[in-house]
């Protein structure tokens, strides 16, 4: 579904899946700039960071920003919504920074007032899927009018827009007419990452986008990686493997690119 005009600064992404993944297993959530919201039907999400750590599990589930993949156990079958979010959209949905979330795997009562969105996992389970994201964006519009559209300063938003696009810590700071450490304390207090951070995020998520449609190399250079074996390790980082891995675990059937290896 196209999203609606005035939701757009907030929502990156709506999406109704009805996913048969053939047999029980494990997907990797992966780190991004982006917020992950999902509501689930049928089945409640069990999520964890890893193998050692205790599963979440619940009927809807927001996601912070994190630096490592989050591991959701599935029983071969889902069916729900998922979103993307901007840390903008935290503030504007839930009147609350996304630093609050950071490293969090929240359900939505711990996180939405009362009414309105934080009851939407009843009302998918009692709707027809076919209006499934016509109700998400109708409550979200409503929560967009609840918190008055609350956005982070200007220059945090300037400074956020800029790491996104590669732009260096110093840099962004120069730009915004704040010192290194200022600009720093800022984003870090909006998003819970601080800017580097933030900034080898959003080079992350680029690169996923890339990964699988070209040699690794030529993605390492287009992405602003040092070379293929930087990429290489950044994706052992943040993703817990190998882009190589990734493609086989995501796209089984899809030959690698001739040049995809993973050796540096």
């Amino acid at each position: 579904m196209t999203v609606p005009e005035v939701l757009r600064p907030y929502v990156t992404s709506l999406i109704a899946y009805d996913i048969d993944f053939g047999a029980p297993g494990v997907h990797r959530g992966m780190p991004s700039t982006e917020i992950t919201f999902v509501l689930s039907v049928d089945d409640p999400l069990v999520t964890s960071w890893g193998s050692e750590a205790e599963p979440v599990t619940a009927w809807s589930l927001v996601s912070g920003l994190h630096t490592r993949p989050a591991a959701i156990h599935h029983r071969g079958y889902q069916r729900g919504v998922q979103l993307g979010l901007t840390t903008a959209g935290v503030r504007a949905l839930f009147g609350m920074p996304a630093a609050a979330w950071r490293g969090e795997l929240l359900d939505l009562d711990e996180v939405a007032a009362p009414g309105g969105v934080r009851h939407l996992p009843e009302q998918l389970a009692e709707t027809d899927p076919r209006q499934w994201e016509r109700l998400v964006v109708t409550s979200l519009v409503g929560a967009l009018a609840r918190y008055g559209e609350p956005g982070p300063r200007a220059e945090v938003g300037r400074a956020l827009a800029l790491l996104t696009k590669g732009a260096g810590v110093q840099e962004v700071a120069d730009d915004v007419g704040y010192s290194r450490r200022r600009i720093s304390d800022l984003v870090r207090a909006e998003t819970g990452v601080a800017p580097k951070q933030f900034q080898r995020l959003a080079r992350f998520d680029r690169s996923r986008g890339l990964v699988g449609r070209m040699p690794l190399a030529q993605a390492a250079t287009v992405c602003g990686y040092a070379d293929q074996a930087h990429l290489t390790r950044e994706w052992q980082e943040f993703a817990g493997c190998t882009p190589t891995t990734w493609l086989r675990e995501e796209f089984p059937f899809v030959q690698d690119l001739d040049g995809a290896s993973e050796q540096g």
